[in-house]
């Protein structure tokens, strides 16, 4: 009987454990500000025409829309097979912002009305908010960056999922601070 009571407490401290590891995945992901983009078919397809953004920094409803439009991708013919096409589309909508629980992916999605269906990032409201103070005249009128759109201009660690402002470096500005 004691042994039975032994297995039964060394299972239980097993599964806190177990808890514990998951929780501190949880965090760690909660930490970041948005999920990496992992999956390598995307990162080939789109990102071979621009910055394969994170799809954490969109939601679900408006990375349907791109992909449903990519015969006019802004102006661009990115159609891709259909297989191709249905795996990316997939994937974003599993990590889109409205799913994620990352921390800028999460307050993305809360900036977002339930109808609203942004079509580019630099309509997101938590975008727009962040970026108000930058004058224009520092984007637009600076070669090197051209639009907002241009995210890994600024962000020096964009491409790993990091837009923390301790890592911009505007160019030909140097280090912004608000």
């Amino acid at each position: 009987m004691a042994i039975k009571n032994l297995w039964s407490v060394l299972a239980g401290v097993g599964l806190v454990f177990t808890s514990l590891a998951v929780v501190g995945e949880d965090d760690r992901r909660r930490g970041l500000d948005v999920a990496p983009a992992s999956l390598p078919l995307y990162q080939q397809e789109c990102g071979s025409c621009h910055f394969a953004y994170q799809p954490g920094l969109l939601p679900a409803t408006s990375w349907k829309k791109i992909m449903a439009g990519l015969d006019d991708h802004f102006g661009d013919n990115a159609a891709l097979a259909a297989t191709d096409r249905d795996a990316i589309e997939n994937y974003l909508l599993y990590n889109a912002a409205d799913h994620a629980r990352e921390y800028r992916a999460v307050k993305i999605a809360r900036s977002l009305y339930p109808e609203e269906t942004p079509m580019r990032i630099t309509e997101v409201p938590y975008i727009v908010h962040k970026h108000r103070e930058i004058p224009s005249s520092v984007i637009k009128g600076n070669t090197q960056i051209g639009s907002l759109s241009n995210c890994n201009a600024c962000h020096t660690r964009a491409e790993t999922g990091s837009y923390s402002e301790r890592e911009i470096n505007v160019p030909g500005h140097g280090r912004w601070d608000d």
